[in-house]
């Protein structure tokens, strides 16, 4: 059973990734707005995977004998300056999951609640790849730019990743 400071900590990160997914998707639909279907493929997947991180989370605690409760989702950002701002707020959106994650596995750690401590290993790891994905980006955004058809390139390229991340997934 675990306590209720570890349940309290894993039901706010169960709002965390529901605000993730929302905010996902409030990125998709600025990039369908936009024409950047490429983009907005990649967003859509990053919210349905952000759902099942909050899933996994509601699914351990009840595992768990704690009790999950689903979250109020406060309201998400409507617009995006440039396509570079889309995926900075994405970048410190995770990286604001990471730093929830971390206090939580430290919070884990003070209690000795190992087995949620072992739980939680597996975000923490998905957390720097996130990081990383985002991070990169962001870089090719900077080499390619955003004059002319820059954007147009970059939206190629993210669909690329879409793609490939979607054909990963699949059995």
């Amino acid at each position: 059973m675990i306590s209720k400071k570890v349940e309290l900590l894993l039901n706010q990160q169960i709002a965390q990734e529901a605000y993730a997914s929302y905010y996902y998707l409030g990125m998709a639909s600025w990039c369908d707005f936009h024409a950047l279907e490429g983009c907005s493929q990649f967003l859509y997947g990053q919210s349905e995977e952000e759902r099942e991180h909050m899933l996994k989370l509601f699914n351990y605690i009840v595992e768990a004998g704690g009790r999950a409760l689903a979250p109020g989702i406060k309201q998400i950002p409507k617009d995006f300056k440039d396509i570079t701002n889309v995926f900075k707020s994405a970048l410190n959106q995770e990286k604001a999951n990471t730093k929830s994650i971390n206090a939580l596995v430290d919070t884990c750690l003070k209690e000795k609640d190992y087995s949620t401590f072992n739980f939680l290993q597996w975000y923490v790891a998905e957390q720097h790849e996130e990081e990383m994905l985002f991070q990169s980006i962001l870089d090719k955004i900077k080499i390619i730019g955003t004059d002319g058809q820059g954007v147009y390139m970059i939206d190629r390229e993210v669909a690329k990743i879409a793609t490939t991340a979607t054909t990963k997934t699949q059995p």
